[in-house]
């Protein structure tokens, strides 16, 4: 049976594309909870405007999100009682959805912002396909609403067709841009005002008694066309709500976050090799979904993020990293709020904490008491830009040694070490990874770098009998690598180049996924 502490959490992530208002709605969500007082204040500190959730030197420049990031807040509700909320903000581009995919790990629900103006853009279908991939329960929030945007069935159909879910408006928007009035609840035929006092609209919605015509049609062909609400189909992952409203404009927030307590589901067990763990469990377990180095770059930190499977934390207490073996003591917990944080005294199931360590936790880390739970279902994904690095002063070489192995280890980059030739080769899933890897070398490392062309198109790992990869290293040493595990990896030249490989070696699999 759920602890009421543990029934009281939501975990959820917000997932967008860039600019589609995610940043924003971010800060209003803090400052309806709470952990804001003033809305700007996730954008500004002092004169450095900057999102609090943005803290890398690249993100500040770009105005990008290029990292996922933790925040913690309560509110309390009437009719549901005080919600604790553990809000992953993600990256917003296509090509950092390796990263989302990890976060998506970590919570039991997402927010999905879309752009009224933009729809779904194509090059971010990648990240709605990680949703489905992940299955969490997914609210949709159309933003932007008051400014000129395209038809609503139009938007409403596209996430349909990208998410491969039933959608269910929850309101309608009473026009739009310039004609925008507010958004009317179905349900009870309410319509919510960005400024005033809402209305009250007297009788049925679909008569149009009040609305105007062309929105009463809109309506009521909603309510024929759309499936109806249903929590169970909801938290299964096969139906979205969809809300509307601005985040600029501080409307329909308020819905969204009710939406979020009385919806999304509390947390959820987890897979792992033993079955799934229920939250319920009394035995203290959980993960590690991200690894984040120099968050405080005057203090050199590494921070382990890790989700609370089951059981109460406490700190102090000794847990066994799966990676290590032997029990540690966690004497530094700490809670997020973007880069602030405060120790963490305790933490029930669904919490984030993130544990200080030098290297001794990575990415896919078990954590329990008994050390005997694996957790699963946190791979890296074969890169599809493979590059060498290059050093503008070789001297720096064990610099980037460290660089490369911490970055890799973030998820930031793949690292892969030929068994011929000295140049290290990098993978990454885009193109924006690379200037993300530069500019922390330089910034974070004092390491300066060169990207040159890798004659490889992509990576398999090769896993095998000894004697099998024996015999296949005989003949393809000059296509392996050792990734930074030590495990032997397949450096292809093409896609081609590995059906090829396979067909010839069928005793060898070649992995386009490893279980982190």
């Amino acid at each position: 049976m759920t602890s009421p502490a543990t029934s009281s959490r939501r975990t959820f992530a917000i997932i967008s594309h860039p600019d589609a208002g995610k940043t924003t709605l971010t800060e209003k969500l803090l400052l309806s909870g709470g952990a804001i007082h003033l809305a700007g204040e996730v954008k500004a500190r002092g004169q450095a405007r900057r999102a609090r959730s943005d803290w890398m030197k690249i993100e500040q420049q770009r105005g990008i999100s290029v990292t996922s990031s933790v925040m913690t807040f309560a509110r309390d509700f009437d009719g549901i009682g005080n919600i604790t909320f553990n809000l992953l903000d993600t990256p917003g581009h296509e090509d950092f959805s390796e990263d989302t995919y990890r976060t998506l790990t970590a919570v039991d629900s997402a927010i999905m912002v879309i752009d009224a103006a933009k729809g779904i853009e194509p090059q971010t279908r990648k990240l709605f396909e990680v949703c489905r991939m992940r299955n969490v329960p997914i609210i949709t929030f159309i933003n932007k609403v008051d400014r000129e945007g395209r038809p609503v069935f139009e938007i409403l159909d596209e996430v349909a067709d990208a998410l491969a879910l039933d959608v269910c408006p929850m309101g309608w928007p009473v026009g739009m841009g310039g004609t925008f009035e507010g958004v009317l609840d179905i349900a009870s035929g309410r319509v919510s005002r960005p400024e005033g006092p809402s209305r009250e609209f007297l009788g049925k919605v679909d008569a149009g008694a009040v609305l105007p015509a062309e929105v009463a049609d809109e309506v009521e062909l909603a309510q024929a066309g759309y499936r109806a609400f249903d929590l169970e189909a909801y938290r299964h992952g096969d139906l979205t709500p969809v809300y509307f409203g601005s985040a600029l404009k501080n409307f329909g927030v308020n819905e969204l976050i009710l939406a979020i307590a009385t919806y999304a589901p509390p947390p959820r067990p987890q897979p792992s090799n033993q079955g799934a763990i229920d939250p319920a469990s009394p035995e203290v377990t959980g993960f590690v979904f991200k690894v984040q180095a120099n968050m405080d770059p005057q203090h050199r930190d590494r921070i382990a993020f890790m989700r609370l499977v089951s059981g109460t934390f406490r700190r102090g207490m000794r847990l066994v990293p799966s990676g290590l073996g032997k029990p540690i003591a966690v004497h530094s917990p700490v809670l997020f709020f973007a880069q602030d944080r405060g120790l963490a005294d305790s933490a029930e199931a669904g919490d984030i904490i993130g544990i200080p360590n030098h290297g001794t936790l990575r990415v896919g880390d078990t954590l329990s008491e008994k050390n005997e739970v694996r957790f699963v279902g946190l791979p890296n994904f074969a890169p599809e830009i493979l590059r060498r690095v290059a050093l503008k002063d070789p001297t720096k070489t064990k610099q980037l040694r460290k660089a490369l192995d911490d970055l890799s280890e973030e998820g930031v980059i793949q690292v892969f070490y030929p068994e011929i030739g000295a140049q290290w080769i990098v993978g990454v899933v885009g193109q924006l990874q690379l200037d993300v890897l530069i500019s922390r070398l330089e910034a974070e490392y004092k390491v300066a770098a060169m990207l040159e062309p890798a004659p490889f198109d992509t990576a398999r790992w090769l896993t095998g009998s000894e004697a099998d990869l024996r015999d296949f290293a005989e003949f393809n040493k000059s296509n392996l690598a050792k990734d930074r595990d030590g495990d032997p990896v397949f450096l292809a030249r093409s896609a081609w180049d590995v059906s090829y490989q396979q067909e010839r070696n069928p005793a060898l699999a070649f992995g386009a996924t490893k279980e982190r």
